[in-house]
């Protein structure tokens, strides 16, 4: 193809040729030319003016017959008023069945299976209505619908696309016909089960140009006036320009939630001229937009009267560009395919070669003045007529000076070229964005050397580690805290659960840096991480590093020469006060005779939720070790956090999965976050650098889909909503660990156990909270967004929540959020309420997460429930302890 080529760290634009009203078949010449020209694929129609016509016909005889009809046996009732209710409306008893379509002819179609159909997108009728609140009308366009359906999966097409549902008939907003529309589209999923069905809508709601669209031929205006009467529809009033901007969302949801997310179904979205609200993209990055389409008159003019796209849609391409699976991209009505008169002329051919290539002048791609475009009003998407006009004009004048007759595909090109290059965690994460992945279970499993080798990519998780550990040894030394090394003169430092040992070397560095010695010990439970350990201490460490391999809770400390612990206990160091001798009870927790202890426990156990790999229950069991009075943990604390998302690619990808594993809607998954939609969010203005306004890239501690650009330097972001579930903290209390004890034996001061199951000795790691999160614009939630936050040691920090990793780890790879779904998702209206509920649940064998989401509105200061969610439950795939 012709995008073939490029640096794979800029994103790769696939982009096509749109002609409306199509008046050539496409041939394989003429496919080879576009392709000459640096299109990567055209349309079609799938059937020609000639089957147009003769449904036309089939539908006038139909209706000459109906009026031609008399007698009570079609009239609606005796007095000839129309019902109330739509419901209402029944078809008069002697009312001769809809007409049949014919099947098509040779003279109906110009497709034929070629070798070239691939590179070919198939494109319904335009003309077709099968939102029609006339079932007549409705029942011919869905004939017309399967017709072309069955045949272009015959001929091998991939790609179909099919007007979208009008939402508006008569000028009135009804959306009467939806259900009908995604019933149709239902059944044509089923005409080839390798074709893809697109649908084609605008991102936002358009009055206008949907009447616009009421052209000669269009089904539409057939719809008879009992089925379309105001007092039928009882819907807004014609003439009314109220402008929903989740209307064309609602109509898509509606669609494919009939179709169960069919992941043969997915959209065509048509840039608009003038930028909707951020909302808007927002929500539209979370769906599965296949192609974007760019119409003529979504172009602006630049001084030089080239066509260019205004900032604010170069942002939204920039954006789109950056899922896993980006767009291809459209281009309508912007001329026809350029014939073969260049040909003749080799310097006008090499110009226009260039400029197709995206090789443009600074004049040519400036952006137009102002650089955004203004709209009078939020639904308006096209142009007046004499506006096309003059574009139409302009664009051929400009054509002319440049000699490049293809110049909106040139500016594409010249788009993808000037791309920001991706990013360090964007490449990382390439083949990982929205890939859902099973939680590791660390204690229960050996993990590979690839595992660790990836965690090890981080370039600032172990950095963050290394000055935490650097700290941590400053303040040892200025706060004169007694060391616990053979004759007290080191700093003992244990990394539990080492892996290959990159927090052993970070902590070699840490001392290095500290100028504070240190006696460190290495503890796995991996014996294959092991044996690399033993030779990372021969050849890397200096053999200064004490390797044990051992369950970190099963460990008993470090073991020092009975001489060396009585002389450690009673030798004091010149600059350091003598350590206060421990009682007796310390001293079990500080290990049996033989046995010293820590002064700094090092781990890196922390999942995606904080806890969810276990690390409350892995650093109680090996606490016994730590040194009771002044021992330190790296980390001392973590929390775990929420939000609703509309996350409709996982939700695809789990119903999926659910037919083979019924466990799957209950399991919550790692995943790197992208293609979602946060429901509740704060908008919040903020400026951008230089950089990122070089880049285009927006605010960087928010996520791409959350940032847009207000045209004016000014980028209004939504920062999403997203609060604390639970904290831990270590070291944990001694008393609470002592009552564990006594839980665990299930004596006579356990108590009646856990309220899970088990002793209870875990029940303190248990947890519950109920979040509330207000949400402004309706939507769907599939699932909550999971996150944590960590203090290392003092102002030392990571977060993978995009609020805080900006400024507290930025540029962190090692841990992608997790995502807990929903079975059934939940919609809601605007300005509403959802409430999480989840619980962290043990029964002393495994730990497992329960949730559930409830959906309010306000009405006034009334809280109405509209639904709930079942009460997950990932006890069958709990971690194991």
């Amino acid at each position: 193809m012709a995008s073939a080529g490029y640096d794979e760290h800029y994103p790769t634009f696939y982009i096509g040729q749109h002609e409306t009203q199509r008046s050539l078949p496409v041939t394989d010449e003429i496919l080879r030319q576009a392709q000459a020209w640096n299109y990567d694929m055209l349309t079609t129609p799938i059937t020609t003016p000639y089957f147009h016509s003769r449904v036309l016909t089939l539908l006038s005889n139909y209706l000459s017959e109906l009026s031609s009809l008399s007698g009570d046996d079609l009239t609606l009732s005796s007095s000839n008023t129309l019902p109330s209710n739509l419901s209402d409306v029944r078809p008069p008893k002697s009312e001769p069945p809809a007409p049949v379509i014919p099947s098509l002819s040779p003279v109906d179609t110009p497709l034929t299976p070629n070798d070239t159909i691939s590179q070919i997108i198939a494109c319904a009728s335009s003309w077709i209505d099968l939102a029609s609140p006339d079932p007549l009308i409705a029942n011919i366009s869905r004939q017309v619908l399967n017709l072309e359906m069955a045949y272009a999966a015959f001929c091998g097409v991939g790609n179909i696309v099919i007007p979208g549902p009008r939402l508006h008939h008569q000028g009135r907003n009804t959306g009467e016909g939806i259900a009908q529309y995604a019933r149709a589209v239902q059944e044509a999923l089923a005409a080839g089960p390798f074709l893809q069905v697109l649908i084609n809508l605008p991102m936002v709601d358009q009055i206008d140009a949907e009447l616009d669209e009421d052209v000669m031929g269009s089904l539409a205006p057939f719809a008879r006036d009992q089925y379309t009467s105001q007092s039928t529809l009882g819907s807004s009033k014609p003439g009314s320009k109220k402008v929903d901007m989740f209307g064309t969302w609602d109509a898509w949801h509606i669609i494919r939630t009939m179709c169960k997310y069919n992941s043969r179904l997915s959209v065509v979205l048509n840039l608009p001229r003038h930028h909707p609200p951020a909302a808007v993209q927002s929500r539209w990055l979370s769906e599965p937009v296949r192609i974007i389409s760019i119409h003529q008159n979504s172009f602006l003019k630049n001084s030089k009267g080239y066509p260019v796209l205004s900032k604010a849609n170069q942002n939204i391409i920039t954006r789109f560009m950056r899922l896993r699976t980006p767009p291809w991209f459209l281009l309508s009505d912007v001329g026809p395919i350029p014939g073969f008169e260049l040909n003749n002329n080799p310097q006008a051919t090499a110009a226009a070669a260039a400029s197709a290539a995206g090789f443009l002048s600074p004049s040519a791609t400036a952006d137009a003045a102002g650089g955004v475009s203004k709209s009078p009003s939020p639904g308006a998407s096209s142009p007046t007529p004499a506006e096309a006009a003059a574009a139409t004009q302009q664009s051929a004048e400009a054509s002319k000076r440049s000699k490049d007759p293809t110049p909106h595909l040139s500016y594409m090109r010249h788009l993808q070229r000037n791309q920001p290059a991706k990013t360090p965690i964007e490449r990382f994460g390439a083949g990982y964005q929205d890939y859902l992945q099973a939680p590791l279970q660390p204690l229960a499993d050996n993990l590979e050397s690839i595992t660790y080798e990836v965690f090890e990519k981080d370039p600032i998780k172990y950095e963050w580690y290394e000055r935490a550990i650097t700290r941590a040894l400053r303040d040892w030394v200025d706060y004169k805290k007694p060391m616990s090394g053979p004759r007290g003169r080191s700093v003992v430092i244990a990394v539990v659960g080492a892996g290959r040992g990159p927090l052993v070397t970070r902590a070699l560095r840490a001392s290095e840096a500290a100028r504070v010695p240190v006696d460190v010990w290495a503890v796995e439970k991996n014996q294959n991480a092991y044996v690399l350990l033993q030779r990372h201490n021969e050849e890397d460490w200096g053999g200064c590093v004490h390797v044990v391999k051992s369950d970190m809770r099963a460990w008993k400390g470090p073991w020092w020469d009975e001489s060396e612990l009585q002389e450690e206990r009673g030798t004091t160091s010149s600059s350091i006060p003598e350590e206060p001798e421990l009682d007796e009870d310390d001293l079990s927790l500080a290990g049996s005779s033989g046995f010293g202890v820590v002064d700094i426990l090092v781990s890196e156990l922390l999942g995606s939720f904080a806890d969810n790999e276990l690390s409350p229950e892995c650093l109680d069991g090996v606490q016994h070790v730590l040194n009771p009075m002044h021992g330190i943990s790296i980390p001392s604390s973590y929390t775990a956090h929420l939000t609703p998302i509309s996350a409709p690619k996982l939700h695809a990808d789990i119903a999926l999965r659910t037919p083979a594993d019924s466990s799957a809607p209950e399991t919550p998954y790692v995943v790197m976050l992208h293609a979602i939609d946060f429901l509740s969010t704060t908008a919040v203005a903020t400026e951008p650098t230089a950089a990122q306004e070089a880049e285009g890239t927006g605010t960087p501690s928010i996520p791409p889909a959350l940032n847009a650009s207000a045209g004016s330097g000014t980028t209004t972001t939504f920062q999403p909503n997203i609060k604390i579930a639970w904290e831990f903290e270590h070291p944990a209390p001694t008393n609470t660990l002592l009552f564990s004890q006594l839980r665990k034996g299930g004596g006579i001061q356990s108590g009646g156990g856990g309220l899970a199951g088990g002793d209870g000795a875990n029940e303190h790691n248990a947890r519950f909270a109920k979040l509330s999160f207000r949400c402004k614009d309706r939507g769907v939630c599939h699932g909550l967004g999971g996150y944590f936050e960590t203090v290392l040691y003092d102002d030392v920090e990571l977060s993978t929540n995009p609020v805080s990793m900006a400024h507290k780890s930025k540029d962190m790879i090692s841990w992608f959020p997790i995502y807990f779904p929903l079975k059934a998702p939940i919609y809601f209206p605007d300005h509403s309420e959802l409430d999480v509920s989840i619980w962290r649940q043990t029964d002393d064998r495994k730990v497992w997460y329960e949730w559930m989401v409830e959906a309010f509105v306000l009405l006034g200061e009334k809280r109405v429930r509209l639904g709930v969610s079942d009460l997950h439950s990932s006890k069958k795939n709990g971690c194991l302890m």
